[in-house]
């Protein structure tokens, strides 16, 4: 199933909505006495997951709801309970590095790693993206993310399933002079990637996904095509079967001596050819007010954004 947030007036709240055929149902009122909100359905998780189910198989569902034309969508998760951003795909990392004149590292061969950014500054679909005013030099990242539905602490790869309730396209948006300069301290990027993150357009459950589920000794890997394009241009394309740590592994690390909750946001990183840093901004150019970022990932819809000026 594929589950929204929307409001039918900007600036309205943002109510949990179930979407099947175009149209969108409102859970709260479809299912009595569920939350509202998607968090709050993430956080009773296992109560409504199997009513939710049922509802979206109904014909009454498929036949009825909102038009998704006729109301705002919102990130699925308007404001994550946390963002950790990974570093999972090799090709992005070894590329990156060699245009900064570095070699590949040991260490990431060893575990996983991520930052953590600011879940309080996630947008949705459609949503204008204002350049920071420091910036010049503006950048997409195609990623995936996975959203928790369960709690857990020290959660082992083999049981790292049970706690996704679905996936979502990521979009990091990074201002890479910014980036540039701040990593040169030692803890990684922060200015240049607080002002943004898109995700959506709607949050897809794992059963949606089960024919194109490619099992393995590390976890789950999907065989989806991701494809970015900039004005109608086609810039990158990849797939999420070339992920070299699994989201079961990314779950594990980042549950090392540490709860995850119901509605944390854990992404993949970008893939191979996934950002303009990587494909060199020689040839392509940074992002400039104006532009039309569109994020498709196959089965998980498109995330589209327009570039605007700063405030």
């Amino acid at each position: 199933m594929k589950l929204v947030s929307y409001r039918q007036i900007d600036r309205g709240a943002w109510r949990a909505g179930l979407l099947a055929e175009g149209k969108i149902t409102d859970i709260a009122q479809a299912l009595p006495g569920a939350p509202d909100t998607l968090l709050g359905l993430l956080e009773q998780w296992e109560e409504w997951k199997g009513r939710l189910l049922t509802l979206a198989q109904s014909a009454d569902v498929q036949a009825t709801g909102l038009a998704t034309e006729d109301v705002f969508l919102g990130s699925p998760l308007p404001r994550p309970a946390s963002f950790r951003d990974f570093y999972a795909f090799e090709a992005h990392v070894k590329t990156a590095r060699a245009r900064r004149g570095l070699d590949m590292i040991p260490e990431w061969y060893r575990f996983p790693v991520f930052y953590f950014s600011n879940a309080a500054a996630f947008l949705g679909p459609d949503a204008s993206i204002q350049q920071p005013k420091a910036t010049e030099w503006l950048d997409y990242e195609l990623e995936v993310a996975c959203v928790i539905g369960k709690a857990g602490a020290d959660i082992p790869p083999e049981r790292a399933h049970e706690h996704i309730a679905g996936f979502c396209i990521l979009n990091d948006w990074s201002a890479r002079d910014i980036q540039r300069e701040e990593v040169k301290v030692g803890l990684g990027p922060a200015k240049g990637k607080d002002f943004a993150t898109s995700m959506g357009p709607w949050l897809v459950t794992p059963e949606e996904l089960e024919d194109v589920r490619v099992a393995g000794a590390k976890g789950e890997r999907y065989d989806l095509t991701m494809v970015a394009r900039v004005n109608g241009v086609e810039y990158s394309r990849g797939n999420l079967l070339d992920i070299h740590y699994t989201f079961a592994e990314m779950i594990a690390r980042a549950s090392q001596d540490c709860m995850l909750y119901p509605g944390d946001v854990i992404g993949s990183g970008t893939v191979g050819t996934g950002c303009i840093l990587e494909l060199g901004p020689e040839q392509y150019g940074w992002l400039k007010p104006g532009d039309v970022v569109e994020l498709e990932v196959e089965r998980l819809g498109v995330l589209r954004n327009t570039i605007s000026e700063s405030r």
